[in-house]
């Protein structure tokens, strides 16, 4: 079992304002792009909290669940406005998600991080090729099934483990789900992936707490950040068409991954370079 990271760097309480402002703009960041594409943000947030507030990856990931849940919240509010959630399923998925939170967050403290590392440069770069691949459609509709229903308990616990594990919320995963194997419209599927995220980002932090993972003022700090940029995040997405925002979306999953997988490099060269 790998012991939970108790490094004080992300935790000490003598943070310039640097600091702050610069979790601060990791939530504008992740706020926007978490309307824009119906994910929780954290896509993005975990390498940028990684990159430059210098958080391990486990850590990483469990301060940006704490900041997916109100971002999730008031994204899936303005979907709702909007009559783009799809509550049955939403309520299904969630059902499963829950569940795999927990799943995920159990394994989060016993994967090692070299492992987590590549995990989620790999997921990344799967989920942007899907979405360059995939042509969603906006009139999508999904007619409830016994075979549809097993789907979205399946897809809920997957979207868990991984909102668990990488602190995702896992509407990375969902969004292309509901859109390429349900045959939602791209925005049902942004706007049911977001209202997922809420009970799922909770029950992740809840046992991340619990097992110490958490910088709780950050993760503060960047959700009320990411709040208000959802908003404005919806709107964008509503003036997106479907083959924009997937391709968009792809982009940003390169750029990121790409960027993890230099600095992953790096600490393993750091970390097999003898002591002099």
């Amino acid at each position: 079992m790998v012991a939970p990271s108790k490094s004080t760097d992300a935790t000490s309480p003598r943070k310039g304002a640097h600091y702050w402002i610069t979790l601060a703009i990791i939530g504008l960041i992740g706020g926007l792009l978490s309307g824009a594409f119906g994910v929780g943000g954290g896509i993005i947030m975990v390498p940028l909290l990684i990159t430059f507030v210098h958080m391990d990856q486990r850590r990483a990931g469990a301060t940006s669940l704490v900041a997916i849940i109100p971002t999730a919240l008031v994204g899936s509010l303005a979907y709702l406005a909007n009559d783009q959630i799809d509550l049955v399923a939403s309520g299904i998925i969630a059902a499963g998600a829950v569940i795999g939170a927990v799943i995920g967050s159990m394994l989060l403290r016993r994967i090692p991080l070299v492992w987590l590392r590549w995990m989620f440069i790999l997921l990344m770069l799967l989920v942007a090729v899907r979405m360059v691949l995939l042509v969603p459609e906006r009139d999508g509709a999904v007619d409830l099934s016994v075979p549809v229903v097993l789907g979205y308990v399946a897809l809920g616990l997957i979207m868990g483990i991984a909102s668990g594990l990488f602190g995702i919320g896992g509407g990375v995963i969902a969004v292309p789900a509901l859109v390429a194997i349900f045959g939602a419209s791209d925005l049902i599927a942004k706007g049911t992936s977001l209202l997922v995220l809420i009970p799922t980002g909770i029950v992740g932090t809840v046992a991340n707490l619990r097992g110490h993972l958490v910088d709780l003022r950050a993760g503060v700090v960047v959700g009320v950040a990411a709040v208000a940029a959802s908003v404005p995040g919806v709107a964008l997405a509503l003036l997106m068409t479907p083959r924009v925002s997937s391709i968009l979306f792809a982009v940003l999953l390169v750029v990121a991954a790409l960027q993890l997988t230099v600095k992953a490099v790096r600490v393993q060269r750091k970390d097999r370079t003898p002591p002099v």
